[in-house]
């Protein structure tokens, strides 16, 4: 039992430790209350500065609004301003280019350009806004006023500045260092710097601008006309040094001057000397034709936009070269006449323009852009090539002078007189000539052939050469001459025609190849074929359709000329792909691979014996 102090003591301490709890509670009461009230104070001051923040901003907006809309109008005016400024100044065009335009470029090409280009711009700006105004009609007029100048300043820059080259000029270009052995670079310059880059200008403006290429017509008969006037000077000058010092000039005689030959030309017993003389002065002029023509070109790819130069070019040489051509000629028929009077001899007086010629093929092609392995040189559907056409008639041509052919061969063999040998040696060495010249021909064929991406077209080209040139050495004495060295020649052509034939019919194997039994399903009568095994033989099908179409599309516009070879290669065509055809179509007359068989069996046996047919026939 606890004793009654003790618990009086304990009550107190209870007492006492309420009584500072309670106080405690009182005090954390106070405090809260203050703490809502300061909160609450907080909350009305917070609420309060967030009423004026919305007021200021609802103030501030219309104005910064206001002071946008005003900034953009501004700009806008700004805008107006500058495009009425910009609108006003091609009303204006017409009239601020009136004296430059009427004055023309002469002399002040730079500003008389950017005057061209303002106008323009006017004439753009009118089309597109105001078709219908009569400022279009004005400034379009000045336009074409301006672009009739420039053509005009064009034509006049290139007739003032076009000059014949002088002969000693031209002499010095052809001509070789005797000592070093090596081609003299000489610079022929037709037109002055300053002139070419005015002229090169104009012609640029003129093509991407005037829409005209009536520039190109001018040019080329400007110079043309001083190619021409070039070559006929340096004969003249040629002739009158010839029959004036009885020396003759010789592209073979190395000068150091060229105007004053250092190596006389004995004359020999006999000869005519006026044609000895023309005969030297054509060697001249053929060299001079080259030399002259290559730096044309050189001038004309300068001017002349790339995709009308080779046009423009052979527009350019083709007075020059036909005149060439016919005092060739004239020299050949002069020769033909001194035959007919029994002067043999006077044909050898040709040979000097022969060797000169093919020791200048070269340069000579190259400058002609005569190159073999040009596509646009090509007979597009495979025929007979223009170079074995010429060769083959040269060839003929010269069996009318086989005898004096003959003479002359063996009288290169030796010092000696021809007629010291008989006519079966001299018979001998035209055959071997006529035989090089068919192989040359034979080799530069083979190599014209490479030009073809098809190697069945590359195939049928050489067919119709080789056999153009078999007929045509059967059907007259050539054919005789070649088997005195070549007794084969025949049997030769005809195995190379053969293997031709053989080239050509391999490009079939890519359609035939589709009705082979290879991957071909083997089944059973009645047995369902499986999804793949259906597929090979769609497939097979739509491989020999689409290569049959394919192959007679291209091959029916290339050409066989002869008869002859045309329906034996037909023929035999026919019977290889229609034998093939047959019998894959007999293998699948039982096999159901298909709800749609005319889908895929699209041609009958005789059907694909037309199209092949039509092959080599451009009319079809």
């Amino acid at each position: 039992m606890i004793p009654t102090e003790d618990a009086s003591a304990r009550k107190r301490e209870i007492e006492e430790k309420l009584k500072q709890e309670q106080e405690t509670l009182s005090f954390i009461r106070e405090n809260l209350e203050k703490s809502d009230q300061l909160t609450k104070g907080m909350v009305s001051i917070l609420s309060s500065f967030e009423s004026r923040l919305m007021q200021l901003e609802n103030s501030i907006i219309p104005v910064h609004k206001q002071t946008e809309n005003l900034q953009r109008l501004q700009e806008n005016v700004d805008k107006t301003l500058s495009c009425m400024d910009h609108v006003i100044s091609y009303y204006h065009v017409a009239k601020d280019t009136d004296r430059i335009i009427r004055e023309g470029p002469t002399g002040r090409l730079d500003e008389y350009l950017a005057c061209i280009a303002k106008i323009q711009k006017a004439v753009e700006y009118f089309q597109d806004n105001n078709p219908d105004s009569p400022e279009l009609n004005t400034v379009k007029a000045r336009f074409e006023k301006g672009k009739e100048l420039l053509e005009a300043e064009f034509r006049s820059l290139l007739t003032r500045y076009s000059k014949p080259v002088p002969p000693i000029l031209i002499l010095d270009a052809i001509s070789m260092d005797e000592e070093l052995e090596v081609q003299e670079e000489v610079t022929l310059e037709h037109l002055p710097e300053a002139v070419l880059q005015d002229i090169i200008c104009i012609s640029g403006w003129l093509v991407e601008y005037g829409r005209n290429q009536d520039f190109m017509n001018v040019y080329f008969q400007i110079r043309s006309s001083q190619l021409d006037r070039s070559i006929k000077g340096l004969k003249d000058h040629f002739r009158k040094n010839s029959a004036s010092s009885g020396i003759l000039y010789s592209p073979a005689v190395q000068t150091k001057r060229k105007d004053t030959p250092t190596k006389k030309v004995p004359k020999r017993p006999g000869k005519d000397d006026v044609l000895d003389i023309e005969i030297d002065s054509y060697i001249h002029c053929i060299s001079a034709f080259v030399k002259l023509a290559q730096s044309e070109y050189a001038l004309l790819t300068e001017i002349i936009p790339e995709h009308h130069q080779k046009k423009t070019f052979d527009s350019l040489i083709q007075e020059a070269l036909d005149n060439l051509m016919l005092e060739g000629d004239n020299i050949v028929s002069a020769a033909r006449r001194a035959i007919m009077r029994h002067d043999y001899s006077a044909v050898l007086t040709i040979f000097p323009i022969l060797r000169h010629l093919k020791m200048s093929k070269s340069e000579f092609d190259s400058t002609l852009q005569n190159d073999p392995d040009k596509e646009y040189n090509m007979p597009k559907d495979g025929t007979v090539h223009e170079l074995t056409s010429n060769a083959i008639l040269f060839l003929q041509q010269l069996l009318d002078f086989h005898e004096t052919a003959g003479a002359m061969l063996a009288s290169q063999e030796t010092s000696s007189s021809a007629s010291s040998y008989s006519s079966e040696f001299s018979k001998r060495l035209l055959s071997t000539y006529i035989c090089k010249v068919l192989g040359n021909l034979q080799l530069n064929l083979l190599s014209k052939s490479k030009v073809y991406e098809d190697s069945a077209l590359s195939a049928i080209f050489l067919h119709n050469n080789y056999n153009y040139i078999l007929k045509s050495l059967e059907k007259s004495d050539l054919i005789q001459l070649v088997t005195v060295t070549q007794k084969k020649a025949e049997s030769s052509y005809r195995e190379l025609i053969e293997q031709q034939i053989q080239t050509y019919q391999r490009s079939w194997l890519k359609v035939t190849e589709h009705l082979t039994d290879r991957n071909m399903p083997v089944f059973q009568p009645g047995t369902k074929l499986k999804d793949k095994e259906r597929q090979v033989i769609k497939d097979k099908f739509k491989g020999f359709n689409d290569g049959l179409e394919e192959l007679c599309k291209i091959q029916k516009v290339w050409a066989i000329p002869d008869k002859e070879q045309r329906d034996f290669i037909r023929q035999a065509q026919k019977k290889v792909v229609s034998e093939a055809y047959r019998a894959f179509l007999q293998r699948c007359a039982n096999i159901s691979f298909t709800k749609n068989p005319e889908k895929y069996h699209k041609y009958r046996p005789e059907q694909v014996e037309e199209m092949i047919e039509r092959l080599f026939d451009t009319s079809a």
